[in-house]
This record gives C-alpha cells, sequence and structure tokens, in this order.
C-alpha cells in the first residue's frame, strides 16, 4: 500500500478499507509515514468524514498501536467512564471510588488540561507523593486492592493517538468528530474496559457549546465504542456554568474530598455525579433500573465505603495514608486568597464558563503550552451559580492566587465572565442520554 494513494482516496470521498487505516495507523505509531503525510490524511479526514465503520477501524487500530490492558483476573465488572471536559467537572475524582464501593472495578486513565478545561491528573498532582504516572503493575495491583486507581495514560497505551494529536493540533484539524471519536475511544479501550460512559458537556464551557454538536459526538462516541465490542452510553449534561463551586487544581481536589466525607455537596454537582454512576452500575449489571443503581451510588457514598476508598487509592499510589483526614494539611494554599464582590444588586442570570477557566490559566493554573508547569495551589472557590441572588457585598467567588497583582487580574476576569439580571429559569443539569 501506499500512503499518497490512501489519502487520494480519501480526499476523494472514498469509505477506506480497515486495512488501509490500519496501515496509516501502524506507519504513524514507527515512522513510516512521514509527519507531512499524516497532516494529509487528518486533513482528509477533517473535509470528508468517516463512516461507522472507518471511525471503528481507526479506533482499533490506534488502540492496538500499543499494549491492551487485560482484567479477566478480577472478579467484577471492569467500567470507566469519560468527560469531554469542562470548568470546575471534578466528577471522575468522587465517581471512581463511589462505583468502586458497588463492587464494579474503575481503572481509571485520564489526562492533564486542555485548553480552558481541568485535567484530572493536575487535580491528583496536587496530592503530595501521589504517583500518576506508576508501571502498569503498580496500577493493576491498585485497582485489584481498591476497586480503583485513577493515572495517567502511559507510553505504550494507544501511542499512535499521542503523535496524531499532536500533529491535528498543530494543523487546524482538531474539530473533527471522527479524529476526536477515536482519540478518545482508543486510550480508553486500551484499558481493557467491559463498558464505557461517557459525559458529553454542552454550553458556554464545553468544548461543543452547541446542544446539537453535543449530540452529534455522543451519537458518534457511543456508535463506534459500541462498534467496537464495548458496551457505551452517554449522558450530555450542562456547563453553563462551573459544575463544582471550585475551579483550579488543589481547589477542586478539596472540594472532592469535602464531597465525599459530607462536608459539603453541591447539588448540581451531586446531580451529575449520581447519574454517571448509575449509569455506570446499569452498564456493568449491578444494578436494574436508574431507581435502584441511583440508591446504590447514593448508599455507598452516604456509608463512608467511597471515601474510605478513595484515601486507600490515594495511599495505594505514594499519598499520604490519611490524606482525606487531614487534606486542608497537605494540599498547597496560595499567597493571597480574597473575595471578588458583585458590586451590584440582582441575580446571576449567565456565566461565561470558559473565560473564567481562561482565567484560572491566567492565575497560572493551567497551561498555555504543553510543557508547562502549572501552580497548583490557584484558581477560584466559592463560586456563584446561575440564579444565586447578589447584591454589591456578595462575593462572586474567592480567588486564589500568587501575587496582589495576579488577583487583581483574576477578579477582574471573574466579574467580566458573570452577568447579573433577573431571576433566570432552573434548566436541566442531565439533558438526555444517548445509547447505542
Amino acid at each position: 500500500m501506499l500512503p499518497q494513494e490512501i489519502i487520494r482516496a480519501k480526499r476523494e470521498g472514498e469509505a477506506l478499507a480497515p486495512e488501509a487505516i490500519r496501515f496509516m495507523v501502524e506507519g504513524l505509531t514507527s515512522g513510516a509515514v512521514s509527519e507531512g503525510q499524516v497532516a494529509a490524511f487528518a486533513m482528509a479526514i477533517f473535509f470528508r468524514g468517516m463512516t461507522r465503520d472507518e471511525a471503528v477501524a481507526l479506533t482499533l487500530a490506534m488502540r492496538d498501536s500499543g499494549s491492551v490492558l487485560d482484567w479477566s483476573h478480577l472478579d467484577g465488572p471492569v467500567v470507566d467512564k469519560h468527560s469531554t471536559g469542562g470548568v470546575g467537572d471534578n466528577v471522575s475524582l468522587m465517581l471512581a471510588p463511589m462505583v468502586a464501593a458497588c463492587g464494579v472495578y474503575v481503572p481509571m486513565i485520564s489526562g492533564r488540561g486542555l485548553g480552558h478545561t481541568g485535567g484530572t491528573l493536575d487535580k491528583f498532582d496536587s496530592i503530595p507523593g501521589y504517583r500518576s504516572q506508576p508501571d502498569l503493575a503498580l496500577f493493576r495491583q491498585v485497582v485489584k486492592d481498591c476497586g480503583t486507581a485513577v493515572i495517567g495514560q502511559t507510553a505504550d497505551l494507544a501511542p499512535a493517538d499521542k503523535r496524531l494529536y499532536a500533529i491535528r493540533d498543530v494543523t487546524a484539524t482538531v474539530e473533527s468528530i471522527p479524529l476526536i471519536t477515536a482519540s478518545i475511544l482508543s486510550k480508553k479501550l486500551a484499558a481493557g474496559l467491559q463498558g464505557l460512559v461517557l459525559d458529553v458537556k454542552t454550553g458556554t464551557g464545553a468544548f461543543m457549546a452547541s446542544h446539537a454538536d453535543a449530540r452529534a459526538l455522543a451519537r458518534s462516541l457511543v456508535e463506534v465504542a459500541n462498534g467496537a465490542g464495548v458496551p457505551t452510553t452517554a449522558l450530555i449534561t450542562d456547563m453553563n456554568e462551573p459544575l463544582a463551586p471550585a475551579a483550579g487544581n488543589a481547589l477542586e481536589m478539596r472540594n472532592a474530598v469535602h464531597y465525599l466525607t459530607g462536608a459539603a455537596r453541591d447539588a448540581r454537582l451531586h446531580e451529575v455525579t449520581v447519574a454517571l454512576g448509575a449509569e455506570m452500575l446499569i452498564t456493568a449489571g449491578r444494578a436494574e433500573g436508574v431507581s435502584a443503581a441511583r440508591e446504590r451510588i447514593e448508599t455507598a457514598l452516604a456509608s463512608g465505603r467511597a471515601a474510605e476508598i478513595f484515601g486507600r487509592m490515594v495511599a495505594g499510589l505514594g499519598g499520604p495514608a490519611d490524606f482525606v483526614e487531614r487534606v486542608d494539611d497537605y494540599l498547597p494554599r496560595a499567597e493571597i486568597v480574597r473575595d471578588v464582590l458583585a458590586g451590584e444588586e440582582g441575580h446571576v442570570s449567565a456565566i461565561d464558563t470558559r473565560a473564567v477557566g481562561i482565567a484560572v490559566i491566567e492565575l497560572g493554573g493551567g497551561r498555555r503550552m504543553a510543557s508547562d508547569p502549572i501552580d497548583l495551589s490557584v484558581g477560584f472557590s466559592d463560586l456563584a451559580g446561575i440564579g444565586a441572588p447578589v447584591d454589591a457585598q456578595t462575593p462572586l467567588g474567592r480567588v486564589h492566587a500568587k501575587s496582589e497583582s495576579d488577583a487583581d487580574r483574576a477578579s477582574a476576569l471573574l466579574r467580566a465572565a458573570y452577568r447579573l439580571g433577573p431571576r433566570p429559569e432552573v434548566t436541566a443539569t442531565v439533558y438526555e442520554r444517548v445509547e447505542g
């Protein structure tokens, strides 16, 4: 096969055979296909799209470019969740131990922050000693002992995706639903899952801001994952405001621990977490129907079992054994902490959630380039949600910064992200369910 002939066929809108797609992915991994050819291939897909069968073939070829984990030694189902990303989306931190407490194994391979969205792995990096990229032997052991482990992608899991994404990032081909689908699913399928639940965000803080685009991505992900042999469903959820009342790595970790222990539990965050947990239990065959599944998830949380599993997982991956009990002693704190006042009276009628995420990056809590170090302590806490009543002396949130000048700049950005007006109508947090 010749790469240029495969590129030409896709450029002309032809459906590619699985063998041709596998040839391109193998060449991408080995270096036999040049960077220019990969870029042209991605651009052809960007403009011409892919059929479901082509996207399945691309996903499987990328999955098989490295190791595929085997969990056959475990005595229960293996299911994971993936979110398309948002601001204040720390659901994975609580969800994994909650589902594990219900007898489902959750080997969660997560990523770092991308654009204005926070990354689960960066949040775990705020825990001293936590090994977010352990060897596979330790990963397997912690999953077996605790029921879950949350780590980052290792070099031998779907390596083709890493190279392809780097090329897409610099050739304006990121926003392609078939390529997004294959990128997300190749990593998840390499984890050896028996089921997957997807949280596809829509709104001002989501990559897919419109509901129609979010539905198209959810449909693609569900159809391709099921076509690849992994039972998968998706929930489309709201990202028109930060999901947790915190945005920033250590701040979201503190919020997650408080959620697990019951010290503080935001209603919107709870609704999304329980809905996803129930979906995972149904996918795993551990509950019949949504009501029974939700009840099991709520019990795992209320009993303290989920918090206990979270603490054991942290210790198993090198973190402090008493992290849950002494969370405030271990997480890094910013030097400057102060309220950001609304300055006028009204209700929070809208939030530019992407702008809140950008403000966290401006504080140093995110990356402008992939190689940038980040300040794990900075961000916002106590964020007011849509519908909250405010007056001139009511905080819209609290800024955590490393300097007064950073705090001034971030405060202005946060105020600009909030719109005040009449009390808005309450909208849904979980919009719809997509199944194969």
